[in-house]
């Protein structure tokens, strides 16, 4: 007589209804591990909707079970800090407020999103007040009625001066400074050949210099992760492309009116095939890049 079978203690439908306690989120490549009342601690945001209303099973996970949030994982961190303390601190300078105001209105946070508001109302405030001209103080004996023509350029006159100023453009207005691209590659020479199809694999591309020219020449594609909330007046060797190709970077660079200066390499073979006596050789290059 057959015996019937056991039926499992858990319905699969209740596998799936619980979060943990302790919650790992891969957010962009960056890893976060918080608390599950954290995640849920702001009704009617994102991430309480992912947390309280959907269950584990029908979220995104990586190959290790986190939950996948496909956002920027740098600036994660202050949206985390928010719903930890219901307020963020910012570093000095930070250049980020733009950025980090998208990601308050993606994440459903308002009042996030209007204390950064008021923050870069403030920091475009400071820049126009920096750009005014005190004509009483330029001379006391000068027409302050003027006029702009289409070259950009100011003419204010008086009875026996003229005085012309020039209202740089956007392009006049770049600093100059020096930029280093850096690149680990590999590649293969063999016994009777040159070199085969597989030379130049980069890896990655490394960023050299002033944190502000870095940002201004490659914007949202440069990786930041390494060397976070820097000033732009700082200097950093950490940064790194998040593509890997030469000439792109080298684009970027000639567009923002950059041109190369000096460049080196070094090689060394790490592996022989016994067989064939192929050797894979890797090289590191740098190429230093000067806008005046």
């Amino acid at each position: 007589m057959a015996m019937p079978e056991k039926s499992s203690c858990v319905k699969p439908s209740e596998e799936c209804s619980n979060f943990p306690e302790i919650i790992e989120l891969n957010v962009g490549g960056q890893v976060y591990i918080t608390r599950y009342p954290t995640l849920i601690s702001i009704p009617g945001s994102r991430l309480w909707e992912m947390f309280s209303v959907k269950n584990p099973c029908s979220l995104i996970q990586d190959n290790k079970g986190r939950f996948f949030i496909d956002r920027d994982g740098f600036l994660f961190r202050y949206v985390l800090d928010y719903m930890r303390d219901l307020q963020v601190v910012l570093p000095d300078h930070f250049p980020e407020c733009g950025r980090l105001h998208r990601e308050a209105e993606y994440f459903k946070l308002p009042e996030l999103a209007k204390m950064l508001a008021v923050k870069m109302n403030k920091l475009n405030s400071v820049g126009n007040d920096s750009c005014q001209i005190d004509l009483e103080e330029l001379s006391p004996g000068i027409d302050t009625t003027f006029n702009f023509s289409s070259t950009n350029t100011i003419h204010i006159s008086g009875p026996d001066n003229s005085v012309v100023l020039t209202a740089a453009t956007g392009s006049e207005l770049k600093k100059a400074g020096f930029i280093t691209i850096g690149y680990r590659g590999s590649y293969t020479l063999g016994r009777d050949s040159q070199t085969d199809a597989k030379f130049r694999r980069v890896a990655r591309i490394m960023v050299c210099g002033k944190i502000s020219l870095a940002k201004e020449v490659f914007g949202d594609t440069l990786n930041e992760s390494r060397d976070p909330d820097r000033p732009p007046e700082r200097y950093t060797s950490r940064y790194y492309l998040k593509f890997n190709f030469l000439e792109q970077a080298f684009d970027k660079l000639a567009d923002a009116g950059f041109h190369m200066v000096a460049c080196n390499s070094t090689g060394t073979c790490t592996v022989t095939h016994d067989q064939t006596d192929d050797r894979i050789w890797t090289s590191y290059t740098e190429y230093v890049f000067y806008r005046e």
